[in-house]
């Protein structure tokens, strides 16, 4: 859910950039949109805002002097589900994908028009603002897999040490979607779905993203999943024997 702050229902960005020029008429455009926008000009100035204020998406450049903005993805993607965007002067697909594989939920190439990054930003809030609202998991109960064991009640994730792994929200409903229905290949609109809620338009890369983090949770070597696999043209399968305890 979008969080309630000072300023009431009204969503809340932290924009980085360290290029005034475009920071702070992009926050101003934002503003008029309908947001309230906190920014930034690096990552260290960015990460005590993460913390003192109740962000509800983040947009970052990553080009910037010091901390670049994909180590400043990273970050968020590993302390929080605060959704991110990207803004990358690169147009190489390389790059795209090493920022979603980073945490980010979405990227815009410069140059780019500020009405085009605002409805992103819409896109993006309403698919977490709808986030873990299609599946409930059970009060209690536990799923074993692959040497793995899921607390649902708990929601947390026990390797075989009995060390326990943390998930974020997505991760979790995206690995409870899949462990309740073990051999069964979904889509990404099924998981989509259950994981997210379809209030917005298509993400489908959303979905790649997470499963690409959770495989390196929960797989021996992530380039070549045994646990959760790929099927071309279909989706995703938990190719494991799941025993609910």
């Amino acid at each position: 859910m979008l969080h309630a702050d000072a300023m009431g229902d009204t969503p809340h960005l932290l924009l980085v950039d360290d290029e005034r020029s475009i920071r702070e008429p992009l926050a101003q455009y934002l503003t008029r949109q309908g947001f309230r926008v906190t920014q930034a000009a690096d990552a260290e100035s960015a990460r005590p805002r993460l913390t003192a204020y109740a962000i509800d998406l983040a947009i970052i450049d990553i080009m910037m002097p010091g901390e670049d903005g994909l180590s400043l993805c990273r970050h968020i993607a590993a302390t929080s589900d605060t959704p991110v965007i990207l803004l990358t002067a690169k147009a190489e697909e390389t790059d795209r994908i090493v920022g979603l594989e980073m945490g980010a939920d979405d990227y815009v190439v410069k140059p780019f028009s500020p009405r085009e990054l605002a409805t992103r930003v819409k896109v993006v809030l309403r698919r977490a603002n709808a986030g873990g609202t299609r599946q409930h998991a059970p009060e209690s109960g536990s799923y074993a897999f692959a040497g793995w064991l899921l607390r649902s009640g708990e929601r947390v994730l026990v390797d075989r040490g009995g060390v326990s792994v943390p998930l974020s929200t997505g991760e979790y409903n995206l690995l409870l979607a899949l462990i309740t229905r073990p051999r069964q290949v979904l889509t990404r609109d099924q998981l989509l779905d259950l994981t997210q809620g379809r209030e917005a338009a298509a993400f489908d890369r959303a979905i790649d993203n997470q499963v690409s983090r959770l495989r390196r949770k929960i797989e021996a070597d992530p380039k070549s999943p045994e646990i959760i696999k790929t099927v071309w043209g279909g989706g995703y399968t938990l190719a494991a024997e799941v025993t609910r305890l």
